[in-house]
């Protein structure tokens, strides 16, 4: 279908799974979906675009890639994070491709901590104030947090170049 203003075609794609051999494959499959999703939106943006602030706040599309590095990290490898805000923001020295490729990292070696557990009942692997919550959540968590952030980059995006779409 074409896009009114550029005359483009938008993809659009298959989507998440619909279904899974069980509860963790399907909440998996909704996050890689998102992940792969965050990282389309970053692929092949020039260095100054990709980190150009898109609203007042500075958000820029490397810095949401950097962002969901961070909590990947510190949700389920157990990772510290001393300060939520600076992750927001890619460092100088950080090319686009470095970010993109330690973001995937994470969500791959997150992959393989997921695939080991067999109840999703239990306590994740980061306490919170009053105690761990389960691994469910934690799952929820991050499916929530990466699509807050995938919209957002959806915007970025199409202020960018107007590409829109996955």
């Amino acid at each position: 279908m074409p896009d009114g203003s550029l005359g483009r075609v938008t993809r659009r794609d298959a989507g998440p799974p619909a279904t899974g051999p069980g509860e963790r494959d399907v909440l998996l499959g909704f996050l890689d979906y998102l992940r792969k999703s965050v990282a389309a939106k970053a692929e092949g943006v020039p260095e100054d675009e990709v980190r150009a602030p898109g609203v007042p706040s500075g958000t820029n599309l490397l810095g949401l890639v950097k962002h969901l590095t961070a909590v990947e990290r510190h949700y389920l490898l157990g990772h510290e994070v001393p300060d939520w805000k600076a992750t927001f923001r890619a460092g100088a020295d950080e090319t686009a491709a470095e970010v993109l490729a330690a973001y995937r990292e994470a969500g791959a070696e997150a992959n393989t901590v997921v695939a080991a557990w067999d109840d999703l009942a239990v306590p994740g692997p980061r306490p919170g104030r009053r105690g761990a919550p389960s691994r469910r959540w934690t799952l929820v968590h991050l499916i929530e947090e990466t699509a807050r952030h995938a919209g957002h980059a959806d915007i970025l995006r199409e202020q960018l170049d107007g590409r829109t779409g996955r």
